[in-house]
């Protein structure tokens, strides 16, 4: 071995098996083995995350990893097929939104953090240029779209498309990428708007709190009055496994839900999950709700119960149920939600007579919807989620037929560093 290289080994555990890794076109690395068919066998890939996926974004798009989605075009730019980045498909990259014009007066917009861009046609000089002297040096030639500095010891030009451009939460370099002037000034009056819009609405704001802080005993006495539920009572035999403050949710009482079901009555009745009946009623203002109670030889314990609770009270998203309020009383509890008309998903996909409601336009929106909220509850929520119950019997749809995920009773959160975690709930 070289003493000036770092290398890698590995050995089989087993001698019999003929195995070797090799970084594909991709850039990922591929687990081989020999198969007894006399043929060379993926049984892995190993990659690192999203962004390690060569050319992830397309040309002009920049890979970041620590957003959703990971692809995202410069300032500048945009989506050159916005239909295929609405399906998370970001081979065809970004465009200029300003052509330009080798005539016309250009500038060039400064991208931070970067990792610089990977094209086979650039121009390196390694003579010891000025950040002013590399400017020139790119402005001159109408073909070239970008430029960086290298240590302060050269420059590098680049010609033709950007492509494998990721962005570091540290380090990283600078870019320079070419754009019409016009482009650049357009981003300077904005930035006077936001100014201006920004100073205009901070006077409106502090006129809005000193006049509102008249109405604060009253809002007060209002709270002290209603009766709130505490995830977190220490008076209560549960906590939950997340470290976050206190969530506070109304506490209807017995009389309210009563009324607004019609005591429970069979005709409100709509639907019977693993955990207890659920109810249709309407509160007193015109509000239409969904009880679920909780059956008292019911799968869900109390530690499900207010499992749910405090999942749902802390998430909101469009694809995900609303969570109005709950009822606890000895044994027996209850979870008032938004009602949403359409009922769940099952109901459609396993009728012949309800699916054609569904076209596959409309089926493909659900799935778009479902998968959106569950990008939410794994990635982009303040709690990594995990539902551990997902199927279509928990996939309701409102009026429009807009999927909203619900039953968080068996939901499992993870830490924002957790990779995995093991259960005895399934």
């Amino acid at each position: 071995f070289h003493t000036n290289y770092v290398y890698y080994t590995f050995e089989n555990n087993d001698n019999s098996i003929i195995s070797r890794f090799v970084v594909n076109q991709s850039g990922s690395i591929d687990h081989l083995t020999w198969s007894q068919r006399g043929e060379w066998v993926k049984i892995l890939t190993m990659q690192d995350d999203e962004c390690d996926k060569y050319e992830n974004c397309g040309p002009y798009g920049i890979c970041k990893i620590n957003k959703s989605p990971a692809c995202d075009c410069p300032t500048g730019f945009a989506p050159k097929s916005p239909q295929e980045w609405n399906v998370f498909d970001w081979s065809s990259g970004c465009t200029i939104k300003t052509p330009l014009n080798c005539s016309e007066n250009v500038r060039f917009r400064k991208f931070s953090g970067l990792k610089l861009p990977d094209n086979s046609n650039i121009f390196v000089n390694k003579t010891a240029m000025r950040s002013e002297e590399c400017k020139v040096a790119c402005l001159r030639n109408c073909s070239c779209v970008a430029y960086a500095e290298t240590d302060g010891s050269g420059c590098v030009a680049w010609f033709g498309d950007l492509l494998d451009i990721r962005e570091y939460s540290e380090g990283g370099q600078d870019l320079f990428i070419r754009m019409a002037a016009s482009e650049l000034e357009s981003n300077d009056n904005d930035k006077r708007t936001v100014v201006i819009v920004s100073v205009s609405v901070a006077f409106v704001v502090l006129l809005s709190v000193s006049v509102s802080w008249l109405f604060i005993r009253e809002k007060m006495i209002r709270r002290s009055k209603a009766k709130k539920l505490s995830i977190n009572n220490p008076n209560q035999d549960y906590k939950p496994s997340v470290s976050e403050e206190d969530v506070e949710l109304p506490l209807f009482d017995f009389h309210t839900i009563a009324s607004a079901t019609n005591n429970f009555s069979f005709a409100n009745k709509i639907g019977e999950g693993g955990f207890g009946p659920v109810y249709k009623g309407k509160l007193s203002t015109g509000q239409q709700i969904a009880v679920k109670r909780l059956s008292k030889d019911s799968r869900q314990g109390l530690k499900e119960f207010k499992n749910e609770v405090i999942l749902i009270a802390k998430l909101q998203h469009r694809n995900l149920v609303s969570l109005l309020g709950c009822y606890i009383h000895g044994d027996d509890r209850m979870l008032i939600y938004e009602y949403v008309p359409n009922r769940s998903l099952n109901l459609y996909i396993f009728d012949q007579t309800r699916g054609t409601a569904l076209d596959w336009g409309k089926r493909f929106d659900i799935i778009v919807g479902i998968a959106r909220g569950l990008l939410y509850l794994h990635r982009d929520s303040r709690l990594r989620i995990i539902h551990r119950d997902l199927k279509a019997s928990n996939i309701l749809l409102d009026s429009e037929m807009n999927p909203k995920i619900s039953d968080f009773g068996l939901a499992r959160t993870f830490g924002g560093d957790q990779t995995e975690a093991n259960t005895t709930r399934v």
